[in-house]
C-alpha cells in the first residue's frame, strides 16, 4: 500500500508544487535538500557543447561501422537509409527524450520515466564531456578532408548502384545500431546545466551532426571510387580514403577510429553508471550504487559494475552482441514510448519545460507509431540465439527486482531514503525528487 500511496502523492505533485519547491520561469522545481541531492554544483554541470558531443558518442562517434550498410544493400540504399532513417527514428526518439528528460531532469533517465508512468517494476562528468568534444573533432576531421578531396572525383552514377544479393537483416541492424541510443544521455540529466534549455538544443544539434557525419563520408566514398558492395566490410572507409587522397589520410582515419572507440566507450560508460545511480536513488538497487568518488564526483561503484559487465560480454561475438543489444534496446524503447503516452494521458499538467509540439493524446501516440513498428520489425528478424540471450537477460532483470525487494524486506542491504519513505511524512517532497527534479534550475 505504501507504493500505491506514494504514486498517488506523485500524481498530485504534478499539478501542485511540493512544499519545498521554487518557481523558475514559471516551472515548479524542487529545491535541493540540505546536504542532499545528487546533482552537481551549477559551475560543474554539463553545458551545451559537451552534451552535444556526449550524445554524438552515445549514438555514433563518426561513420565508423556504417560500411556493412553498403555491403548488404549497395550505395543507393545505404544513402537513402541514412537520409530517411533519422526522420522516422532519430527525430521521434529525440523529441520524446527531450520532453521526458526536461520534465524529470534527474539521474536515471528512462528508468525514472518508466517508474513514474508504470511503477517501480518497470522502472567527473564535465571532464568526460569536454574530452568527448576533443575526441569528436579528432575523429571527424579526417572525414571532412576526405569529403573535400573526393569532390572533384565524384560521379553521381555510382550512387545508384545496388547489391546483387541483398541482406536486409544486416542492412536494418546496421542502420539501427548506428542511429540508436538517443535517450542514453538522459541518465545524466541531473548533471546538465539548465536541462530545460540545454537538452532539446543538444539533441537537435546531435541529430544533425550525426546524420551529416554518416551521409557526407558515404557520399564521398561511394561517389568517388569504383568499389563493389561486397568490398565494403568493416574498416573500408580507411581504404577508400587511401584511394581518394593517399596513404596519409588512410592512416589518419585509422587513428580516428581508435579515438572514436575511446569516445564511444567513455560516453556509454558514463551513461550506464549514472543509470545505476538513478536506480539506486529510486531504491531499485542498493544505496552503494549511488556512492560518488570524492575528487571527480563520479559514481565509481556504477563504473566498476559497468566495466565488469563489459568485460564479461567481450567474450561474445560482435555480431551477436549487436543483434542482442538491438533486441533488448527495442524492448526498452517500446516501454519508453508507452511511458511518454501514458504520462501525457495521466499527468497532462505535469511541468514540462520542453513539450513535443503536438496537441492531444492521438497525436502523441501517432508520433510513436512508426518508430514502434520499426522496433517490432527489428525484434521479429532476430535469430534464435538473440532470442535466447535476450530471454536470459530479461529473466535476470526480473529476478534482480524481486531479489532487491527481498533484501529490503529482510534488511540485508541498505537502500535510499526514497525507497524507505514512500508515502511517509515527507511523501510530497520525496516523490517530487523521485520525478528527477533535483536541480535548482531546470529551464
Amino acid at each position: 500500500m505504501a507504493a500505491e500511496e506514494a504514486h498517488r502523492l506523485a500524481d498530485a505533485s504534478a499539478t501542485a508544487p511540493p512544499k519545498n519547491a521554487a518557481a523558475v520561469d514559471g516551472v515548479a522545481v524542487a529545491a535541493p535538500a540540505a546536504g542532499g541531492g545528487h546533482g552537481r554544483a551549477p559551475g560543474n554541470k554539463l553545458s551545451l557543447v559537451p552534451l552535444i558531443f556526449l550524445i554524438f558518442f552515445e549514438v555514433a562517434g563518426g561513420p565508423y561501422g556504417a560500411e556493412p550498410a553498403v555491403q548488404s544493400a549497395g550505395p543507393l540504399f545505404a544513402l537513402l537509409g541514412f537520409l530517411v532513417f533519422p526522420f522516422i527514428w532519430a527525430v521521434p526518439e529525440s523529441l520524446v527524450t527531450a520532453e521526458l528528460a526536461t520534465a524529470m531532469p534527474g539521474n536515471g533517465g528512462f528508468v525514472l520515466w518508466a517508474d513514474r508512468a508504470f511503477g517501480p517494476f518497470a522502472g567527473g562528468l564535465s571532464i568526460v564531456g569536454w574530452t568527448a568534444v576533443a575526441l569528436g573533432v579528432a575523429s571527424l576531421s579526417p572525414f571532412a578532408l576526405m569529403f573535400g578531396a573526393a569532390l572533384p572525383k565524384i560521379r553521381p552514377r555510382r550512387w545508384r548502384a545496388t547489391a546483387a544479393d541483398k541482406d536486409w537483416k544486416l542492412f536494418f541492424n546496421t542502420l539501427f545500431w548506428n542511429l540508436n541510443y538517443w535517450d542514453s544521455a538522459s541518465t545524466m540529466a541531473g548533471e546538465v546545466e539548465r536541462p530545460g534549455r540545454t537538452f532539446p538544443r543538444a539533441l537537435l544539434s546531435a541529430v544533425a551532426m550525426t546524420t551529416l557525419g554518416y551521409l557526407l563520408p558515404l557520399l564521398a566514398a561511394t561517389g568517388a571510387i569504383d568499389a563493389a558492395p561486397e568490398d565494403w566490410g568493416n574498416g573500408f572507409f580507411a581504404d577508400a580514403a587511401g584511394m581518394i587522397a593517399g596513404g596519409w589520410l588512410k592512416y589518419w582515419i585509422e587513428v580516428g577510429a581508435v579515438l572514436s572507440t575511446i569516445g564511444l566507450y567513455s560516453a556509454t560508460l558514463s551513461s550506464a553508471a549514472f543509470q545505476l545511480l538513478g536506480m539506486a536513488d529510486l531504491g531499485l538497487l542498493p544505496r552503494a550504487f549511488a556512492l560518488r568518488a570524492p575528487v571527480f564526483d563520479t559514481p565509481w561503484v556504477g563504473i566498476l559494475a559497468t566495466a565488469a559487465i563489459t568485460l564479461a560480454m567481450s567474450f561474445t561475438s560482435f555480431d551477436t552482441i549487436v543483434a542482442s543489444a538491438n533486441f533488448l534496446y527495442s524492448l526498452g524503447m517500446l516501454l519508453e514510448f508507452a511511458a511518454f503516452v501514458r504520462l501525457r494521458a495521466r499527468l497532462p499538467a505535469m511541468p514540462r519545460p520542453y513539450a513535443v509540439p503536438l496537441r492531444g493524446l492521438p497525436a502523441a501516440a501517432a508520433l510513436c507509431a512508426v518508430p514502434s513498428a520499426f522496433l517490432v520489425f527489428v525484434m521479429a528478424i532476430a535469430g534464435w540465439k538473440v532470442y535466447a540471450i535476450s530471454a536470459v537477460f530479461t529473466a535476470a532483470g526480473v529476478a534482480v527486482y524481486y531479489l532487491m525487494d527481498l533484501c529490503k524486506a529482510r534488511g540485508w542491504l541498505t537502500f535510499s531514503a526514497a525507497a524507505a519513505d514512500r508515502g511517509g511524512s515527507g511523501g510530497d517532497a520525496m516523490m517530487y525528487r523521485r520525478q528527477g527534479s533535483t536541480a535548482s534550475e531546470v529551464v
